[in-house]
């Protein structure tokens, strides 16, 4: 109990001092006349720390073709039944972390189905590798620590690039951190001394989701004249999508270029 106290008021201490940062440092940027040519997304992106993001975003394009993008490549080879299967565990796995988010954002209705949704794929559907549960009408709906924060009212901060995770804001990576601290299957993993599980987890869940992005990314990268910015104004899209709940909407952006390890 301790713990989690600390780990909370950890977090809460975490996201007001990064906000009044952001509030202090915006109100003195020096802008000139065509700072203002932009579009609509890069309006709204607050990047104060473009330099050193710009290195670790090399890094991260670096390792990406040398490592993610090969063995994604090789896990697409893999026949569609076993992808199909590998990835509907790993996204069974997220479902109780998905459920307390939509019970925080107030989601009472899409809490409950996504309870039933868990429940049947972890029974009937062999523990999530058939995915049960969407042939009889309960489909996924994506929520994490960053959406929950925005609908609690907190503001994205500036946008930052975090080593092999990718693009983030400060809210987002305030996120990332709420999510690692308090996954409940990480936790019982933990608490059955099964703790080496995790690694696996999170890189299934990275290889998978990179899978999925080949195109997209590729086509990104090959036809941005600035592949830093396309990124960035990618991540700002799709997070607004997602934070409205759009992602199923056909006017939502391309898939976020990133790495997703949960």
């Amino acid at each position: 109990m301790k713990i989690f106290l600390k780990k909370t008021i950890f977090t809460i201490l975490f996201l007001f001092s990064f906000q009044l940062f952001s509030a202090e440092t915006a109100d003195n940027v020096t802008t000139y006349p065509n700072d203002f040519e932009t579009s609509t997304f890069e309006d709204e992106v607050y990047d104060p720390l473009e330099p050193l993001n710009r290195v670790i975003f090399s890094f991260n394009n670096v390792l990406d073709k040398l490592i993610l993008e090969p063995t994604a490549k090789g896990y697409r080879k893999l026949p569609s039944p076993l992808q199909s299967g590998i990835s509907n565990f790993f996204g069974n796995l997220r479902m109780p972390l998905i459920i307390i988010n939509q019970v925080l954002q107030g989601q009472g209705g899409n809490a409950i189905e996504s309870t039933g949704r868990f429940v049947i794929n972890s029974t009937i559907g062999l523990v999530g590798i058939v995915d049960v549960a969407s042939r009889v009408g309960l489909e996924e709906k994506d929520e994490d620590f960053g959406q929950t924060l925005a609908a609690w009212g907190v503001g994205d901060g500036f946008y930052v690039v975090l080593p092999i995770f990718g693009p983030s804001n400060v809210r987002d990576a305030a996120g990332t951190f709420l999510t690692y601290t308090y996954d409940p299957i990480n936790s019982f993993l933990i608490d059955q001394n099964q703790g080496w599980f995790i690694p696996y987890r999170i890189t299934g869940n990275a290889i998978d989701y990179r899978s999925k992005i080949i195109d997209e990314v590729n086509a990104l990268r090959n036809n941005s004249v600035d592949y830093y910015a396309a990124v960035r104004s990618s991540y700002y899209q799709n997070r607004k999508a997602a934070i409205r709940n759009e992602e199923d909407n056909v006017s939502a952006p391309a898939p976020i270029i990133s790495i997703e390890f949960e």
